[in-house]
């Protein structure tokens, strides 16, 4: 099954259902942080919720159809990362991706970024890659910056979030673009 090693603290893992019950507990305990910026999070009240989801990424990553993975920081569930629909004629993907909160501030998720982008363009040979960030979310906007892809605009009211909707950031990269910034 499909792990990929980040560097010596960070791994991406894709969950099996033995994870379950490990992944629910970092969701349960993130509740409210995620809940700013993820309209799933209240519909996951029981590790068992994940028994029919679990599957589903298996079959989008055997089917080469991306995928939702586990963040392992020095051994630890703190987070998720995923490729979702990979549109293989146009070769473009979107990457998305969550973390607990005590651990943001470490750099996890944009290794991660860095590494899975490097990998998508080196061996997939995708040749777009964009992430969508929640307008208001300081955080999560600071990892494409860092990572110097290219803000495209802002898709008004793109995400529903409970009782209002969210303004989304787009940033992209091209392949052509790309060089590995440390």
């Amino acid at each position: 099954m499909f792990s990929f090693n980040v560097d010596d603290q960070i791994d991406i893992e894709m969950l099996q259902q033995q994870h379950k019950e490990e992944l629910f507990n970092l969701i349960d305990n993130n509740r409210e942080h995620l809940r700013k910026w993820l309209l799933w999070v209240d519909k996951r009240k029981s590790a068992q919720d994940f028994e029919s989801i679990i599957p589903l990424w298996i079959t989008n990553y055997a089917n080469n159809n991306g995928f939702d993975a586990g963040i392992r920081y020095n051994g630890t569930l703190v987070g998720m990362i995923g490729l979702h629909f990979i549109d293989w004629k146009n070769r473009e993907t979107s990457i998305g991706y969550f973390l607990a909160e005590q651990y943001q501030g470490k750099g996890i998720v944009t290794r991660c970024v860095r590494a899975l982008v490097n990998y998508l363009f080196e061996e997939m040979e995708i040749n777009r890659i964009e992430i969508q960030v929640a307008e208001n979310n300081h955080r999560s906007i600071a990892i494409p910056k860092k990572l110097r892809f290219t803000q495209e605009g802002i898709k008004r009211e793109g995400q529903w979030l409970y009782d209002h909707y969210e303004n989304l950031i787009i940033f992209s990269m091209l392949k052509r673009e790309w060089k590995h910034f440390d």
